[in-house]
């Protein structure tokens, strides 16, 4: 595993460095965002992981950047505690968040869940035909209509797993178990809630009246089959 770390906290970069050594994971450094940008551009990496606070621009933008023209993972790191804060790095299209101090344990255990949500959705040989909403499994591929959708492979899998149980409530935890979310704790609400919104976005679904997928307050959502 090679994992892209920007963070401008020297003694964190090599501490993570030693600890993710031992564990098979190649660790390379920058300490500014801009830097991570040119390394994304000629180094392929399995993942990023992406401070908030940087000097110059902030992770905030940086992570802007990286979605305009790649789907690495990308895990947010942040000294802050406000969720709102949190909420905008997953609506800029972070795959998760790490608050800080952290154990890097819980980093890597973190991390690893974050990659195995990104591998894309079991080929099975089916797919799925709710109204003009078509879903091909092997192909990896979602067509509204006439026209392709374009879905990051985690959208994608949200979407299949909302289909194998369309017209029917999928159970926030039930959701977050099959999307290899770990132990389920709260937070995973508001990641599902971001995640289910940019994916209502592509379905064309309106967010105020959503027709497509409905979301159950308090139990979870349901890819509605049309009447």
């Amino acid at each position: 595993m090679r994992i892209l770390l920007v963070d401008d906290d020297a003694e964190l970069c090599d501490l993570l460095r030693e600890y993710f050594a031992g564990h098979d994971v190649d660790l390379d450094a920058v300490d500014n965002g801009m830097a991570g940008l040119e390394r994304l551009k000629t180094e392929a990496y399995d993942a990023v992981l992406l401070d908030v606070m940087l000097p110059g621009a902030d992770g905030f933008e940086i992570c802007r950047r990286v979605r305009a023209t790649s789907d690495v993972p990308i895990l947010m790191l942040t000294a802050r505690g406000d969720d709102d804060d949190r909420i905008i790095g997953l609506d800029l299209g972070a795959d998760d968040y790490v608050p800080k101090p952290f154990n890097p344990r819980e980093l890597l255990s973190r991390l690893r869940a974050v990659l195995r949500r990104s591998k894309p959705a079991p080929a099975l040989d089916h797919r799925f035909i709710v109204g003009d909403l078509v879903i091909d499994v092997p192909s990896q591929k979602a067509h509204l209509g006439d026209g392709e959708i374009a879905l990051t492979s985690f959208e994608f899998r949200l979407l299949v797993e909302l289909a194998r149980r369309a017209g029917r409530i999928v159970r926030r935890k039930e959701l977050a178990s099959a999307l290899d979310f770990g132990e389920y704790d709260p937070s995973v609400d508001r990641s599902l809630d971001v995640h289910i919104s940019h994916l209502r976005s592509k379905l064309q679904d309106d967010a105020r009246d959503p027709k497509r997928i409905r979301t159950v307050r308090g139990v979870g959502y349901v890819l509605v089959r049309p009447a």
